[in-house]
C-alpha cells in the first residue's frame, strides 16, 4: 500500500530540487523578489518548504520508530536561512528519509499529538499535509519567477513522470 504513494513523495522531492536548481543562477535581486500572497522571497520560501518537509518526515519517522537519518537540527527554524546548495542536499536527504518511512508498515489511523499535546491528528494527515504544503509553496516560487518575467519550470507530476520514465509514448500510437 505504501508503494502507492511512493511516486507522490518522489515527485515532491524531485519538484523541490528542480526548483532549487532553476533558481541557482538567479541574481540576488531576483532571489529576493516576492509576490502578492507568497510566503516570502525565493530562498526564504524554499527554505520553508524543505525544512517543513524535513520536520514532517522526522515526526512521522519518530512516531513509527524508523531511523530516517534526520535530526531536529535539520528542520530547526531558528537557524539562519540555508543557501540553495544546502537546501538541495537537505531535500535529497529528506527524500531518502521519506523512502525509509514508506518502506515500513504504516497505519494511517495512528494518533499523533500536536502542539505539545494540545491537538491530535491521524498520521495520514501528516502525509497529506507534507505533499500539499510543498506543492502550495513551490507554486508561490513559480509565481514569483513568472512575475519577474522568467519562465517557471514545469514541476507537475506529469513532468516528473516524463523525466523519470514513469510516463512514456506508446510506440506507433498517434499523439494528439
Amino acid at each position: 500500500m505504501n508503494d502507492l504513494v511512493l511516486d507522490s513523495f518522489r515527485h515532491s522531492t524531485w519538484a523541490t530540487r528542480r526548483l532549487v536548481d532553476v533558481c541557482r543562477p538567479l541574481r540576488e535581486e531576483q532571489l529576493r523578489a516576492t509576490g502578492v500572497g507568497t510566503y516570502g522571497d525565493i530562498p526564504t520560501t524554499l527554505d520553508h518548504v524543505v525544512r517543513s518537509d524535513t520536520s514532517y518526515c522526522r515526526r512521522v519517522a519518530t512516531v513509527l520508530g524508523v531511523d530516517a537519518g534526520l535530526d531536529r537540527y535539520d528542520s530547526y527554524r531558528a537557524e539562519p536561512e540555508r543557501d540553495l546548495d544546502e537546501l538541495d542536499v537537505l531535500a535529497e536527504r529528506t527524500g531518502r528519509a521519506w523512502e525509509a518511512v514508506l518502506a515500513t508498515e504504516i497505519d494511517p489511523e495512528i494518533v499523533v499529538p500536536l502542539d505539545a499535546g494540545v491537538r491530535r491528528c491521524r498520521l495520514g494527515i501528516f502525509f497529506a499535509q507534507a505533499l500539499n504544503h510543498a506543492n502550495h509553496h513551490r507554486e508561490q516560487v513559480c509565481a514569483i519567477l513568472t512575475g519577474l518575467g522568467l519562465e517557471a519550470p514545469s514541476i507537475q507530476a506529469w513532468e516528473y513522470g516524463w523525466a523519470t520514465g514513469r510516463v512514456w509514448d506508446t510506440p506507433g500510437a498517434a499523439t494528439s
